[in-house]
């Protein structure tokens, strides 16, 4: 009996275990199941993931090739840009060149002022077509007659190569610029027959009569023609072939100093035995006049009254001549300073032999006008003074080459504290 009870208790253990079995197994696989679905449903959607980075990546690929292709397109048109960039400077190059060729802008007008010479003015203005022919854009010819001399206006309008100006109010109110094929009014003065009032008494009527038909030539070129700067020659000059030459590079130096008040082409010591060097520029307180280069801004500034408006400037001489009668301002007073300073001097009498004995510069001081006078005349060099002072004088001392190189300075007595220069 208790036999039978055991086996059936084995029977139901048996039975229970197997039904645990069955139900473990059953969630075994609804699990597994569901790891699988879920399994599966991510590789699939690691698949899509796959897929969509592989269309971005191609997506990204065909972008980067339309970059690369579009960068490489901007590179041609850049480089066509370039291309026709430079084309055009060319071509705006070649215009300006051409446009140049065709109308120089003028370095300054030239004006002959003339009177009554006629023989004298032919001369000159064949002496000045032989060297401007070449650069008459650069440099228009005119001639400015005071008066109604018959002969000097014949000659001037025989020539193509000027313009003709006449301050004379009988040859009537207009005047043709054959040179610029135009006609222009003309507001005429009579300088001949207008008074003229001296400002002291004995002084010479002609020299104001002059300086009227100076300001007169050089309002016309200045104020109406408006010419920047006007070179002045006289009827009785023939030019150095240099001559055009030495003003261009002049104008240069004029515009850029305003401590100079005029370029003049003439050195009163400027004769063979005097001068060396073509290339040597000196200032002067002294006019030199005899071909002088002024700019418009100088004249509006000074024509009022020209003599009271020097204002300390001084002119540039040359130490050769340009013509031929029948560098800053601080620096510069160092520079000449120096010369005089290192030149040696020399007291006493007998100063040109004792100037020839001596290898390099000398100075000679000089104590008054008379003794300046003697020791100009020893050498040969000009003797005049002018309102105070020697021609071609600066700081009252005058400078001229002797026998060979040598520089020759006469030095006024108060010259070298002007320029700072101790005495040795």
């Amino acid at each position: 009996m208790r036999g039978n009870k055991f086996c059936f208790d084995l029977r139901y253990l048996l039975v229970v275990a197997a039904l645990a079995f069955i139900y473990i197994q059953m969630r075994l696989f609804t699990t597994q199941s569901e790891y699988v679905d879920r399994l599966a449903a991510a590789i699939e959607a690691e698949n899509h993931c796959t897929s969509q980075t592989r269309l971005l990546i191609d997506k990204i690929s065909q972008q980067q090739g339309r970059v690369v292709a579009l960068e490489e397109q901007m590179k041609r048109q850049d480089q066509e840009c370039r291309q026709l960039r430079a084309l055009v400077q060319d071509l705006e190059s070649k215009g300006i060149k051409k446009l140049i060729g065709d109308v120089q802008m003028p370095v300054a007008a030239v004006v002959v002022m003339a009177c009554s010479r006629a023989d004298y003015l032919e001369k000159t203005i064949k002496s000045i077509l032989k060297y401007q022919t070449s650069v008459a854009s650069k440099y228009p010819l005119f001639i400015s007659q005071d008066g109604s001399n018959s002969d000097v206006r014949k000659l001037a309008l025989s020539y193509d190569q000027l313009t003709y100006m006449q301050a004379d109010p009988y040859w009537g109110k207009k005047y043709r610029l054959k040179n610029m094929n135009s006609l222009f009014q003309c507001s005429i003065i009579h300088l001949d027959f207008e008074p003229v009032h001296t400002e002291r008494p004995g002084e010479l009527v002609a020299y104001y009569k002059i300086a009227r038909h100076y300001k007169w030539a050089l309002d016309q070129l200045f104020h109406k023609h408006n010419f920047s700067r006007v070179i002045i020659l006289e009827d009785d000059m023939e030019i150095a072939a240099d001559f055009f030459d030495y003003f261009e590079a002049g104008a240069t130096l004029l515009d850029r100093d305003k401590s100079i008040m005029a370029i003049s082409s003439w050195n009163d010591n400027g004769q063979r035995q005097f001068v060396q060097d073509p290339y040597a520029l000196y200032r002067s307180d002294f006019f030199p006049g005899l071909g002088w280069m002024l700019s418009k801004s100088t004249w509006s500034e000074l024509s009022p009254k020209l003599k009271e408006n020097h204002r300390g400037r001084q002119f540039i001489r040359p130490e050769v001549c340009r013509t031929y009668n029948f560098g800053e301002h601080d620096n510069y007073v160092k520079h000449f300073g120096d010369l005089v300073k290192k030149a040696k001097p020399i007291h006493g009498a007998d100063a040109v032999l004792k100037a020839f004995n001596i290898d390099g510069d000398v100075r000679i001081q000089y104590r008054d006008q008379l003794d300046f006078e003697d020791i100009a005349r020893q050498f040969g060099i000009f003797e005049e003074w002018k309102d105070g002072v020697p021609r071609a004088a600066y700081k009252g001392i005058v400078v001229f080459r002797f026998q060979t190189s040598r520089r020759v300075f006469l030095v006024a007595p108060d010259s070298l504290r002007q320029l700072g220069v101790e005495d040795n």
